[in-house]
């Protein structure tokens, strides 16, 4: 077993294998709560537990996985050069809303953490928790936080955003599609743009160019607000 779990590909392979699964189940049930990234986190766990494996042995291929976060985010640029026309027509509230959903993602953060006496450490490792996985961790270590906890929290908020954004554009009756998209892109990332594109090529775009535009505005705007408010 420790030849197998010590190989650099374990990692890689179980973790595919995790993501596999949950993207059948998903496809399978349509339901919501089975997000494909959930289900493999799930079962990626479930292995490592069931048989004692140790998580560095995992890591020590997975994390190779990490260097194509990058390249993948860049890729989402596609569908935004198909709508390029829409998002010269509508720059401003697009702007306009990445800004605020930023601003909002950063604030409720850090006054939350302060009503709920959270510690320091951790208030500025869920600072990022909106932002893609590459920016939010280097955001995170600039403050002094802990990445481990700012992935986990990356991680959450997009699954959240993935599961929960269409059925609170329906409750609120937002039906623009460029809402729609900017909404998600801005709260939850690139998890949340899969759900966008599935949705439509509008969303899809619109979630595509938040995802760089949160992450510039929140790298720039965390540190100023959580001098002023801590």
């Amino acid at each position: 077993m420790n030849a197998i779990t010590s190989n650099l590909l374990f990692g890689i392979i179980l973790s595919l294998i995790g993501f596999e699964i949950g993207l059948f189940i998903f496809r399978k049930t349509k339901f919501p709560l089975f997000n494909p990234l959930l289900l493999g986190i799930l079962f990626v766990i479930g292995v490592l537990k069931l048989f004692n494996i140790d998580f560095e042995d995992y890591d020590r291929g997975a994390s190779f996985i990490n260097l194509f976060l990058g390249p993948a985010t860049v890729v989402l640029a596609v569908p935004l050069y198909k709508q390029l026309e829409l998002l010269k027509s509508n720059w401003a509230a697009i702007s306009v809303g990445i800004f605020v959903g930023s601003l909002v993602s950063v604030v409720s953060v850090i006054l939350l953490c302060m009503l709920f006496g959270v510690e320091e450490v951790l208030t500025v490792s869920l600072i990022p928790k909106s932002v893609t996985t590459p920016i939010g961790i280097e955001l995170s270590k600039s403050l002094g936080g802990d990445d481990s906890v700012t992935v986990m929290a990356i991680i959450i908020s997009g699954i959240t955003g993935a599961i929960f954004a269409p059925l609170l554009c329906k409750i609120f009756r937002i039906i623009n599609e460029v809402a729609v998209g900017v909404a998600i892109g801005t709260a939850s990332h690139a998890v949340g743009t899969s759900k966008a594109l599935e949705l439509g090529q509008t969303q899809g775009a619109m979630s595509s160019l938040s995802i760089g535009l949160a992450g510039i505005i929140t790298v720039i705007i965390a540190p100023l607000i959580f001098k002023i408010l801590m």
